[in-house]
């Protein structure tokens, strides 16, 4: 059964590539007379790119969770031929697939397949679905087709993926670029500098925990401002500096979008719910209980050293991950500040608070405390944070 479901996929590969290679022929000026798709060709003006669309499409979110930043991909239409190509095919049930997304070793592979089968997905969602058709030259066109067969081939086809530099919205916008004979001039929005932390807490910001999560994943780099082209990442922000570019080329300006329409249409889409607490609501609710247990301590002159070893084992497994992620390919994650609170340390020293020998653990948890507030100068902590410290704050007693 393996056999024969590679043995399909080389099939409408092959089927793909021959279809790509044929879109437009290129015909010599002596070939213009010919008899084209049943219509003849009148005069030597006669191009047959001049019936070619190429177009951006751009699917706003939808609640799946690797939904949540919209998507691009390019639509090549010439009559019955109208294919989609889409950077952001992946799999789940590769070996492994969460573990290297985390530490950025991710491929994705760019697919061609009819536009019927493209559309649908994002309207059962509730997606909507906009197209911005590309004023490009014939010459352009031909350019552009020539890049996506060398693209389809298998040896080119794969890429590394990453989240915020070369992924599904990256991919359609440098390939269009190349494609271009002049330079794309782009508007740049003076009034918005976000910073990629800004970006990504905005998409989530109806998945509270999975933003809470970003935000103890996301180092310091997350949070110093984007630039235009580092924005683009996301579909919607590559949507709209499309649409107001230029192409330059001897002096003179054109739209890089000649028309923009509405294929799908937005639609009702249901937010699943989330875990009944907030990341707030969860850091408070420790909070109680950290207060309750000190003043129990207080009140009975005994130590809960059970409290304190279940306090710094989720510390440190938190500190581990995090440890981890700085050698992760992601460019976002190597310095992150949160290291400062959440590292391994804690295990270290649960052996001697299980002894009773809690000073020179106190030493070291202050330190931390006391460098994790300088830290929240630098790099925005995740939602509910703050509070955590301060319950591990409220261990340090004697």
């Amino acid at each position: 059964m393996k056999h024969l479901e590679k043995n399909i996929k080389r099939l409408l590969t092959a089927v793909i590539l021959l279809t790509i290679s044929n879109i437009s022929p290129i015909f010599a000026q002596n070939d213009a007379n010919k008899v084209i798709g049943g219509f003849e060709a009148i005069g030597p003006e006669f191009d047959p790119m001049d019936s070619v669309e190429v177009s951006l499409l751009t699917c706003s979110p939808h609640e799946e969770i690797y939904s949540l930043y919209g998507h691009s991909a390019l639509r090549w239409h010439e009559g019955e031929t109208d294919l989609v190509f889409n950077w952001g095919m992946f799999s789940f049930s590769k070996p492994y697939f969460a573990l290297r997304f985390v530490f950025g070793l991710t491929d994705y592979e760019l697919a061609a397949y009819p536009f019927d089968r493209f559309w649908p997905y994002y309207k059962q969602w509730g997606s909507s679905i906009t197209e911005q058709v590309l004023n490009l030259t014939n010459d352009e066109k031909r350019q552009l087709q020539n890049l996506l067969g060398e693209n389809l081939q298998p040896e080119n086809r794969i890429y590394r993926y990453n989240f915020f530099y070369n992924n599904c919205s990256t991919k359609p916008r440098d390939i269009v670029e190349k494609s271009i004979n002049g330079q794309v001039i782009y508007n740049e929005r003076e009034d918005y500098e976000p910073s990629f932390r800004d970006m990504v807490r905005e998409c989530n910001r109806n998945h509270l925990w999975s933003k809470c999560g970003n935000d103890m994943l996301l180092g310091l780099k997350a949070d110093i401002k984007t630039n235009r082209s580092e924005q683009e990442f996301l579909p919607m922000n590559l949507m709209q500096d499309f649409a107001h570019a230029q192409i330059y080329k001897d002096g003179e300006y054109r739209p890089l979008v000649k028309e923009q329409r509405m294929l799908v249409m937005p639609g009702v889409q249901q937010i699943e719910p989330d875990f009944i607490l907030t990341p707030t609501q969860m850091a408070l609710l420790l909070l109680a209980i950290s207060i309750a247990i000190a003043l129990y301590e207080w009140k009975r002159k005994i130590p809960a050293k059970w409290y304190d070893v279940l306090l710094m084992t989720v510390q440190g497994l938190a500190g581990v991950v995090l440890t981890v992620m700085i050698f992760s390919q992601h460019p976002t994650t190597s310095i992150n500040l949160n290291l400062l609170l959440f590292n391994p340390l804690p295990l270290l020293f649960i052996p001697a608070i299980i002894k009773g020998k809690r000073g020179p653990w106190r030493k070291v948890q202050l330190t931390m405390l006391i460098l994790f507030a300088i830290g929240g100068i630098f790099q925005s902590y995740a939602e509910g944070i703050w509070i955590v410290a301060l319950c591990l704050l409220i261990r340090l007693k004697k």
